[in-house]
C-alpha cells in the first residue's frame, strides 16, 4: 500500500458511543484528495455455538458521510428523532456495564 493510500485510511479523530450490545464508532478520515469525511461504524457482539464452547464475532456495518451532506443528514436525523420522541416519548438512558463486569446483589 502506498503512503497516500495509507494516510487516507488513518483515523484523524475518533469518538465511540456505547449503546447496549452495540458500539458506534465515529471516525474522521481523510480521502486521497485530503478531504475529511465521517465514517460511522456500528459494531455488534454476536455469540453463537453452545454454552460450553461459544464463538464470539462482531458484526460491523459502515456508512461514509461527506461534508457536503452533513447539513441534510443532521436535519433528517433531528426530524426523525423528533418524530419518534413525539410518538413514543424520550428514551430513558441505558445503564452501561463493562463487558466483563457482573453485578450481583447478595443479602446475608
Amino acid at each position: 500500500m502506498d503512503e497516500q493510500a495509507k494516510q487516507s485510511q488513518e483515523i484523524i479523530f475518533s469518538k465511540a458511543v456505547k449503546a447496549g450490545k452495540r458500539i458506534y464508532y465515529m471516525d474522521v478520515k481523510s480521502s486521497r484528495t485530503g478531504e475529511m469525511y465521517l465514517s460511522i461504524t456500528e459494531s455488534k457482539k454476536v455469540t453463537s455455538g453452545d454454552i460450553d464452547n461459544p464463538t464470539v464475532n462482531f458484526e460491523k456495518h459502515k456508512i461514509f458521510l461527506y461534508k457536503e451532506d452533513f447539513e441534510k443528514f443532521l436535519e433528517s436525523l433531528h426530524e426523525t428523532v423528533d418524530y419518534i420522541e413525539e410518538h413514543q416519548g424520550k428514551a430513558e438512558p441505558r445503564e452501561e456495564f463493562g463487558s466483563d463486569e457482573i453485578k450481583i446483589d447478595v443479602e446475608f
